[in-house]
């Protein structure tokens, strides 16, 4: 078993690209295209350009897209196997599976989807149906990091959905903020099982859960050989891969017990305007009564047309949701952060 780390990391290195997507879905199989433009209005180009990307995505050919049923991933009994072989860098103070190492790596079962081979040899962060972007770490799942210390945002006893997680780092936030329960949601089984969980396990499991602030809790200077430390942290966790309205029907048909989220976190999720009604449903059926989500997105996304004053129109006309932008991030191109709640909510 190889477990090692990897310290002399640029931290800006890992904002080599800047938007999340996760593909919502419809219950009905659709053609997309094989890649969206992730461009802003107001750059035109890509914030931060990604090496061999494609050069006529107009030109891209039509792929058929059909829904990714939901899956529960069990947790293995023996952590030391999730840490097998996986190197690991540091992002901002916490540790992330070295993606780099994983594409070189990452074969055979461990890539049952083949969206590891398949994102490599097409130079594409985004494969509709079959990859939806959760190997990388987008630029606004910064953003909220930021802003929940900022905002001395309180996870103790909360119970929360990291949804299109990727990385899970927002969740791994909130469990080292002491959260009830977290659950990771991505689209796609390989992200969750060979990105997701190990970073739990390294950032939660050999450290054990600190109340401290995010930025004064420092990585060990020792790299830990196996997972050490309590697994009990392990129980307050769920991993859930596929599509969100599949996700969705699984948590609420689950013989397992299951209440309602009290902090939904998501980060650059709503770039299409064609998924708004699926997020607005899962946001719907998943959320507390009282809860909140925080929601981190571009201003505009290019090509796709979608943004966060689209959404918060669309959400407005539903009139289910009241919401406010609590932040917005000038530094490059805009973003911003929504607040999102229920409008009967106390």
């Amino acid at each position: 078993m190889d477990f090692r780390f990897n310290f002399d990391i640029d931290e800006n290195e890992n904002s080599e690209a800047d938007t999340h997507f996760l593909l919502l879905g419809s219950p009905k199989c659709k053609q997309e295209p094989v890649e969206q433009s992730r461009k802003t209005a107001d750059a035109g180009v890509d914030s931060i350009p990604r090496p061999g990307a494609a050069k006529h995505q107009d030109e891209a050919p039509k792929t058929k897209h059909c829904v990714k049923a939901a899956k529960e991933h069990i947790i293995p009994g023996d952590l030391n196997k999730i840490l097998e072989n996986k190197v690991m860098e540091t992002v901002l103070d916490l540790y992330h599976v070295k993606v780099s190492v994983l594409e070189m790596t990452c074969s055979g079962d461990a890539d049952s989807e083949g969206i590891v081979s398949k994102s490599v040899s097409s130079h594409s962060d985004l494969i509709p149906g079959v990859y939806e972007g959760g190997l990388k770490i987008w630029e606004c799942t910064f953003d909220l990091m930021d802003y929940f210390s900022e905002a001395e945002i309180q996870f103790t006893n909360k119970t929360v959905l990291d949804l299109g997680c990727g990385a899970g780092l927002l969740g791994i936030v909130a469990l080292k903020g002491k959260a009830e329960r977290v659950h990771f949601q991505d689209y796609n089984s390989t992200v969750i099982e060979e990105i997701t969980l190990p970073n739990v396990v390294a950032n939660c499991v050999n450290e054990g859960i600190s109340g401290k602030d995010r930025k004064t809790s420092k990585p060990p200077a020792k790299r830990p050989k196996k997972a050490e430390g309590s697994p009990d942290v392990l129980t307050k966790c769920r991993f859930f891969s596929g599509e969100w309205s599949e996700v969705t029907q699984l948590l609420l048909s689950s013989n397992k017990p299951f209440s309602k989220y009290d902090i939904i976190l998501t980060s650059e999720t709503i770039y299409n305007p064609d998924y708004y009604s699926a997020l607005h449903d899962t946001l719907a059926q998943l959320l507390d009564k009282n809860g909140h989500v925080y929601l981190a997105s571009k201003v505009h996304y290019f090509g796709v047309g979608g943004g966060i004053y689209l959404f918060q129109k669309f959400i407005e006309e539903r009139n289910v949701f009241r919401t406010s932008i609590i932040k917005t991030i000038d530094q490059g191109l805009q973003r911003c952060i929504m607040e999102m709640a229920f409008k009967d909510s106390s």
